[in-house]
């Protein structure tokens, strides 16, 4: 039980002691100035129209009544009617016990229990390699999957491979053509082909392995033996490259078998028809989005071309409906900004075909941009010159360059300072956050080398953690099951990483100002138990991030 849950059976007796309503929800903020309290509710004001009384009233009352509490050393009201509350140092040194307990565990919930989801992450084109947009997409998809089963949902996470259609036939003509050029013919690429120099090594790999030049058959047959060459050689790049940034994932869907060969578009369309949501219009089959209510796209789609071709569209809705909503309640898509306009179409396709408002939902991953020495480093996939996310892992290493996507919302855009993400300083935040485990660790390893006998943490005694810089360490690890379970709920990973930075903050100067290894045994042992648990909450933090915990550095 966390210290909010506490609390707020404390506000549920004293609102039933003063006869007041009962409160379906109590919600808790710490306040950003000690005066105000530990932690702070709102409960009076959302009860007011309910209890018939001022807010400032109703808080009055849950003072008076707020029962007699180990966790709790006093309440006060502020305001027009917060109700602040203040812990008490024993009890909340106490809680060190609990944490160092649960250990790996400390933070771990249920809030999720039981919930199904499929979350799609990256999905980038096999027409090249992976950039470092892709990066991004990659850290925050893989933590998000980490915070939802952390609280007890069951996650499938997914690559989506595009095999088919207009871009595949591009690369397929492409490659056709630097394999041409690899056994010395002259040949151009297509207009709309990809000129990355990743092809002309393609093309070699390909000669190589005694691929042949001339492919039996027609134009089609031709351009299916060289696109699927290449994307099975390209995909195979991108798993290595994702594995490497400590990203795997459950299943790699493909387009073209796991869709357009099932024939699941042409069901599709049908289904939206069957329910009248379909209309013939210039000689293209229509989809009326703007019929369905609260998805909010503003115009209808096509389904079908007059030339009787599906859109891209028609065969994205065949695979959300009938792929990724078997067997989940909850489908998770992680979008790139180019993507807006897919979000309202798509929701409007999902709720027409049945699924619940919230059973589908698309944040968008916004652009990086990447600096070197100062100066933005261009990106740009059609031309060829983009900057690789193996390149990125070869300068940075995975955990400097996932936690830096991670410390910034996935919704606005970021700057990747090259030079900052290698500095061994506090500018560095995953360095600072590392570091702090780091030193952690090595106050174990001289307590080993000096022999010191540590008991069981049970049983050692925490009074002496009564200082204002022990109590706000220990009243920050209190704040992490609180804080995981909302990063979950809101699939925001970056709540994580900025409080790992806000708790490294909080103990290196406490590490500074306070010998842990000294003569007084008690306050030794309940120093260590404080710094201990630091650790582990550290440690907990960073591997919902994907990013390790250091022994040393």
């Amino acid at each position: 039980m966390t210290v909010t849950d506490r609390l707020t059976d404390g506000v549920r007796t004293a609102l039933a002691a003063a006869g007041l309503p009962a409160a379906e929800d109590c919600a808790w903020e710490v306040p950003r100035q000690a005066e105000h309290g530990d932690y702070a509710t709102n409960v009076a004001m959302t009860l007011a129209r309910a209890a018939k009384r001022p807010p400032r009233q109703i808080a009055d009352a849950l003072a008076k009544n707020f029962p007699a509490m180990p966790e709790v050393a006093r309440v006060e009201v502020a305001g027009p009617g917060f109700l602040n509350v203040f812990l008490a140092p024993a009890w909340t040194a106490a809680t060190l016990h609990e944490i160092l307990d649960a250990g790996a565990a400390y933070g771990l919930g249920t809030s999720h229990a039981g919930q199904r989801t499929r979350l799609e992450f990256v999905s980038a084109n096999p027409t090249g390699p992976l950039v470092i947009v892709n990066a991004r997409a990659a850290a925050v998809g893989d933590s998000v999957a980490r915070l939802l089963r952390s609280q007890g949902a069951r996650v499938t996470t997914e690559f989506y491979v595009n095999d088919a259609g207009t871009q595949f036939e591009a690369l397929a003509r492409s490659f056709e053509a630097r394999v041409r050029q690899e056994f010395g013919e002259t040949a151009a690429l297509p207009e709309n082909g990809y000129p990355g120099e990743y092809l002309i090594d393609l093309a070699k790999e390909y000669r190589a392995g005694g691929g042949a030049l001339d492919v039996p058959g027609d134009e089609r047959a031709r351009l299916e033996h060289f696109g699927r060459w290449a994307v099975e050689r390209m995909v195979e790049q991108q798993r290595r490259t994702l594995a490497a940034y400590g990203v795997d994932f459950d299943v790699w869907s493909s387009e073209q078998r796991d869709v357009r060969d099932r024939g699941l578009p042409e069901k599709a369309v049908q289904e939206l028809a069957a329910r009248g949501l379909t209309y013939e219009q210039d000689g293209a089959l229509w989809f009326r989005s703007t019929a369905v209510e609260g998805a909010g796209d503003d115009q209808d789609r096509v389904l079908r071309r007059r030339t009787g071709e599906l859109t891209y569209f028609a065969v994205d809705i065949a695979f959300h409906h009938y792929v990724k909503f078997a067997g989940v309640d909850h489908v998770i898509d992680l979008l790139g900004p180019d993507h807006h306009g897919h979000v309202p179409r798509m929701r409007a396709a999902m709720q027409a075909l049945g699924h619940p408002p919230q059973a589908f939902q698309a944040p968008i991953i916004q652009l990086v941009t990447l600096l070197r020495d100062g100066q933005p480093v261009r990106m740009s996939k059609r031309r060829g010159e983009f900057v690789l996310m193996e390149e990125l892992l070869d300068e940075v290493g995975r955990d400097a360059a996932r936690f830096t996507f991670l410390t910034r919302r996935h919704d606005s855009p970021l700057e990747f300072d090259l030079a900052v993400a290698t500095r061994q300083s506090s500018d560095n935040p995953v360095y600072y956050v590392q570091y702090a485990h780091a030193r952690i660790r090595s106050i174990h390893r001289q307590v080993a080398e000096q022999g010191i006998a540590i008991p069981a943490w049970r049983d050692v005694d925490l009074t002496p953690l009564t200082g204002a810089e022990e109590q706000a360490l220990i009243k920050r690890l209190l704040e992490y099951p609180n804080l995981v379970a909302g990063a979950a709920r809101a699939a925001e990973p970056h709540r994580v990483a900025y409080w790992l930075t806000e708790l490294a903050g909080v103990f290196h100067p406490y590490y500074k100002n306070h010998r842990v290894i000294q003569d007084d045994r008690t306050l030794m042992l309940a120093r260590l138990a404080l710094c201990t648990a630091v650790g582990q909450v550290i440690a907990n933090g960073l591997a919902l991030l994907g990013v390790s915990a250091p022994e040393t550095m």
